[in-house]
């Protein structure tokens, strides 16, 4: 019988590619934060979602936690959950206007493939 060897690695001592915000992603979590004197940035995490297998999460951050990593372009802090690197490392994160809304766009080289309605991802 073989047996498949499984490789283990540390969160904490991995060397991350790091995640990259454009100009118009920096520009606005920087207007979010100038709206709300309290929100130091935006966190960005994984979740199991959809029919891809995991959704991007984007919430305010009033008080940073450890274990995170943070990513600052022009002001604006883009807060990463060590525990969502492996999914999410080397994204850009972009902001975007598709027909009349405006969204956050993640550019994942990770990502082999996203649901249709462009909510989820799988790796």
């Amino acid at each position: 019988m073989q047996m498949d060897t499984v490789e283990t690695f540390s969160l904490e001592e991995n060397i991350w590619q790091g995640l990259t915000l454009s100009k118009t992603a920096a520009g606005q979590i920087r207007h979010l934060m100038e709206q709300n004197a309290s929100m130091q940035g935006l966190r960005l995490g994984v979740k199991p979602s959809g029919c891809a297998g995991f959704g991007y999460v984007l919430d305010v951050v009033t008080d940073s936690a450890q274990g995170e990593l943070v990513y600052e372009r022009d002001g604006a802090r883009l807060y990463v959950p060590l525990t969502a690197m492996p999914f999410i490392d080397g994204t850009e994160v972009d902001y975007v206007q598709e027909g009349l809304n405006h969204v956050f766009k993640f550019n994942n080289p990770k990502a082999q493939h996203a649901c249709g309605c462009g909510e989820s991802f799988g790796l």
